[in-house]
């Protein structure tokens, strides 16, 4: 007997999450995860950086209204999930210049050194600086928005991977590990494997690819002061953090991958502790721990979120990239609106009270952007 709900949200990671908290209460949800636990995948692999300046212009937007949307948030919990932590950018003038954008300005030299005592001063000729960008406190904003949504009325099942799904008169019907479901709305919230949920539920896929992104805990005979930048090499080759009395460092690779779950290449992070400890004193003396996530992108490096152009009722919620955590809140947002417009019977990106909700004409105002799905 398939259990009956107005919305399925397959995916347990941050889109999926932050969707499902902005939809609880205002109408039947079920969240699907084919893992035992929920952000197994990407979302448990984050830098956690928040970072305006990072990305396309939709992605800035975006950006800037997740962290409205996050401090706001902020004011009602005990703990934060937001931080203040600049992000600086290194390299050669010319491509310092050329990636430098949004919220970024120019420093000098002498400036950057003084942030970042660590990075040789043979290393680089120019910086820029994000002044607003945040630490995010990734463990704790999946918690809220797990806790949230329950509270809301969302059923979350864990360990069920869809394996077939078909619309059937004016709906959806999903099997999901053990388990039925019917819904009026399909959300395909499935990171790397989203394309291969629309191939299994009958819709053209969008040709979504998943990239390889590298990650360490390392420990460093010189720690970084807990007000130093994440910094990040304008050639896209590297980064660092603090975290704790360790740091995190990744070679920011982009390699193409299948979906799966992601362990580190024998030699990335060996390799980047020596380009490292070329570039800074940091003096990087062993591995904490290492991990590898898939950062999923559509072709125009753009999230993907709306309403399949042909499939009633499938809502695409994916190709965040490495955007995710930066742009879930207001993406959550405009696709709520989005979806509860579906289910109004109201044109999509409207819904009940729209007219008088702020945070939904924000949304309509996103809408207007570029969010179609591209065929």
């Amino acid at each position: 007997m398939a259990s009956n709900y107005d919305v399925v949200i397959v995916g347990g990671g941050i889109a999926g999450l932050s969707l499902a908290s902005a939809l609880a209460g205002k109408c039947s949800v079920a969240l699907v995860e084919a893992e035992q636990s929920l952000a197994f995948h990407t979302s448990s692999r984050s830098a956690r950086q928040l970072i305006p300046s990072y990305g396309p212009p939709v992605v800035q937007e975006l950006t800037v209204r997740t962290l409205e949307l996050l401090k706001a948030r902020d004011a009602e919990l005990p703990e934060p999930v937001l931080s203040p932590r600049s992000f600086m950018l290194v390299g050669e003038e010319a491509i310092v210049r050329a990636e430098s954008s949004g919220n970024m300005h120019a420093i000098t030299h002498a400036e950057a050194l003084g942030l970042c005592p660590v990075l040789r001063p043979e290393s680089f000729t120019a910086a820029g600086l994000d002044t607003g960008s945040y630490g995010c406190n990734a463990p704790l904003l999946l918690e809220d928005h797990r806790s949230r949504a329950e509270a809301g009325g969302v059923d979350i099942i864990t360990g069920a991977r869809v394996h077939s799904a078909q619309r059937l008169g004016s709906g959806w019907q999903l099997g999901a590990g053990t388990e039925g479901f019917q819904s009026a709305v399909v959300v395909n919230a499935a990171g790397a494997w989203a394309d291969e949920l629309a191939v299994i539920s009958g819709v053209e896929k969008l040709g979504l690819q998943p990239f390889r992104r590298t990650a360490a805990i390392v420990d460093v005979e010189q720690p970084l002061g807990p007000d130093t930048p994440m910094v990040a090499a304008a050639d896209d080759t590297y980064y660092f953090k603090p975290d704790g009395g360790q740091v995190l460092i990744s070679p920011s690779e982009t390699v193409p991958s299948r979906a799966e779950d992601a362990k580190p290449y024998p030699g990335d992070i060996e390799n980047l502790i020596a380009r490292l400890n070329s570039l800074t004193t940091l003096g990087i003396r062993s591995v904490d721990r290492a991990w590898t996530g898939l950062r999923t992108e559509a072709a125009d490096g753009v999230p993907v979120v709306g309403f399949d152009a042909e499939a009633r009722g499938f809502f695409w919620l994916a190709g965040q990239g490495g955007y995710g955590f930066q742009t879930s809140s207001a993406i959550a947002e405009l696709a709520a609106a989005l979806v509860l417009g579906e289910l109004s019977g109201r044109p999509s990106g409207q819904h009940p009270g729209a007219e008088q909700s702020p945070e939904s004409r924000t949304a309509e105002e996103l809408a207007a952007v570029r969010w179609s799905i591209r065929r």
